[in-house]
């Protein structure tokens, strides 16, 4: 951990400073849990009430804050200059410098780039290529012929089928899988046929896949996640789907065979996506969403089945009201049939004399 004065931190993210430059910053924290010698950020404008309690030594924030006498650093983008300052200030995870360790088993005919890290107990099966930087945790299995690029990090119990391609500076976290059979079986006479498999799984550079992920190899062609996208824990890609670039995926999405997604996507968790459609680029899919069509380029959906999300908070915002519109409507259909039905007399009337 590295300690900085404001100043210097404003300078480093391209900011400006309210206050006092000289306050030293030791760490990070949020606005409710700060301390002395922490920073925290304000991006959303409901926890600016935060600014007059927080114990934060100084808060970076969009534009200037006239109700608090916190130093401040104002920045374009709060939370990247947030980012930015705690890689500085943290830095990232430290990867332990074993080497190759006499523990592992490594096929004659697998490949290992320089400067790798492997460590006990894993599995490089033939014909695999490991790039330089690598670092492969305990209990990792990698399958015949596959390729790992430079500076990638896979972490423990990771198992990686025959012929998957990892670009450079992936990231696989604990207990995922990738390039499993796809979910493909023909149906005949009550009987489920397994389909082989042939396709592989493609990871284009900088994708980050979350813990107990699985990603199953295509029935024909690949499985592609695109560079940069980002997968949280528990997300399934079904045989044949493409992930666009910069996609965000949080936990617990499924997504069916032969979808593809656009670039800078954001799927939110819990979200089910059927198989074979067609999802635009910059598309947003609210949290527990169902998706079983086709969605047009920069639409925010929600609910299931997922609809545009202003008709969607309409129609749901309903929801409560419908026991007493249904009662109304009864109320109403009463009415109206007294109204279209004859009356009947109470009695007879008494005779003439």
């Amino acid at each position: 951990m590295q300690t900085r004065n404001l100043g210097e931190l404003a300078e480093y993210v391209g900011g400006r400073i309210c206050g006092d430059a000289n306050v030293v910053i030791k760490s990070a924290s949020t606005l409710g849990r700060a301390h002395e010698g922490d920073i925290s950020f304000l991006v959303n404008r409901k926890y600016e009430k935060q600014l007059r309690t927080t114990q934060a030594s100084a808060v970076i924030v969009g534009r200037e804050v006239t109700n608090t006498s916190i130093p401040l650093l104002v920045a374009d983008d709060p939370y990247y200059a947030f980012m930015q300052i705690m890689v500085l200030l943290h830095g990232h995870r430290k990867h332990k410098k074993v080497g190759i360790s006499s523990r592992t088993s490594i096929s004659d005919s697998a490949k290992i780039g320089v400067d790798c890290h492997i460590h006990d107990f894993v599995t490089i099966a033939d014909e695999a290529k490991i790039g330089d930087g690598c670092v492969v945790y305990p209990g990792v299995y990698v399958g015949e012929g596959v390729q790992v690029g430079n500076d990638s990090i896979i972490y423990p119990n990771v198992t990686i089928y025959n012929g998957c391609k990892l670009g450079n500076r992936v990231i696989i976290n604990a207990n995922s899988t990738i390039g499993e059979d796809g979910f493909g079986y023909a149906s005949y006479k009550g009987v489920h046929h397994k389909i082989p498999q042939i396709g592989g799984v493609i990871i284009e550079d900088d994708v980050e896949i979350g813990a107990c992920c699985g990603v199953e190899r295509g029935t024909l062609g690949d499985t592609v996640i695109g560079q940069g996208s980002k997968l949280g824990d528990l997300v399934t890609i079904g045989h044949g789907a493409k992930i666009g670039a910069h996609c965000l995926l949080v936990a617990q999405v499924g997504i069916a065979g032969s979808t593809t997604l656009g670039h800078h996507c954001v799927v939110g968790g819990q979200v089910g996506i059927v198989g074979h459609i067609n999802i635009g680029n910059n598309v947003t899919i609210a949290a527990q969403a169902g998706v079983i069509n086709n969605i047009p380029d920069g639409q925010v959906v929600l609910g299931a089945p997922a609809i545009e999300a202003n008709q969607g908070k309409r129609a749901y915002s309903m929801i409560q009201y419908l026991p007493e519109i249904r009662q109304n409507i009864r109320s109403l259909q009463n009415q109206i049939e007294q109204i279209a039905s004859p009356s009947e007399p109470d009695s007879e009337e008494p005779a003439e004399q």
